[in-house]
């Protein structure tokens, strides 16, 4: 780049008019590769945004945004179903599911339902009254989605469909029994 004109008139860097603190500034101009590279920037950036299909390989971001999303979704398993109640009142009497969900009962539900379902913090689940529903169906689905406003957590994603079935054959093998000090009934009356 070739040297300005000064003030005094000879070749070299020219000051710019203004003056700060007794500071006098160079007017030293950017490089034009410099320039160039910024409004290349700029221009793609405008590109970018819109989401031109044809600029770049493929159909663009939010196209093949779209399309991972749908792989993702088609390699996650699918929701499995919930046991039916006949399933579920079997499970009740099968001692090798009742004793396979109290360890996990014992593990996740004792410190609010008592060790014997009597009920602490949580519900009695030894009598005839439910809360949100007594039937095997009902009992599954607390225990999957929770009761958040009474402060039970969902346990879909913490335990296995299998682990809350046998918890449910187990709350379910609880009814009748008498535990040592049980909780007033709460909810409504329910009989199978």
């Amino acid at each position: 780049m070739a040297d300005q004109t000064n003030e005094s008139g000879g070749e070299g860097p020219r000051l710019l008019e203004h003056e700060y603190d007794g500071i006098r500034e160079y007017d030293n101009p950017m490089p034009g590769w410099w320039l160039l590279t910024f409004a290349g920037t700029v221009i793609f950036s405008v590109i970018y945004l819109f989401n031109v299909g044809p600029v770049g390989n493929g159909k663009g971001r939010i196209a093949d945004y779209e399309a991972e999303m749908a792989t993702a979704a088609a390699l996650q398993p699918a929701t499995p179903s919930r046991p039916a109640a006949a399933a579920l009142l079997a499970m009740a009497s099968d001692e090798e599911a009742v004793e396979e969900g109290e360890e996990v009962y014992q593990s996740y539900c004792a410190s609010c339902h008592g060790p014997d379902g009597g009920g602490l913090i949580g519900p009695n689940l030894a009598d005839a009254n439910w809360i949100h529903g007594g039937s095997p169906d009902s009992v599954y689905n607390t225990i999957a989605v929770g009761v958040l406003a009474k402060g039970m957590p969902p346990w879909e994603k913490s335990l296995t469909p299998k682990q809350m079935s046998e918890v449910t054959a187990y709350v379910l093998s609880l009814r009748g029994t008498s535990p040592t000090n049980p909780k007033p009934p709460e909810g409504e009356p329910y009989t199978p």
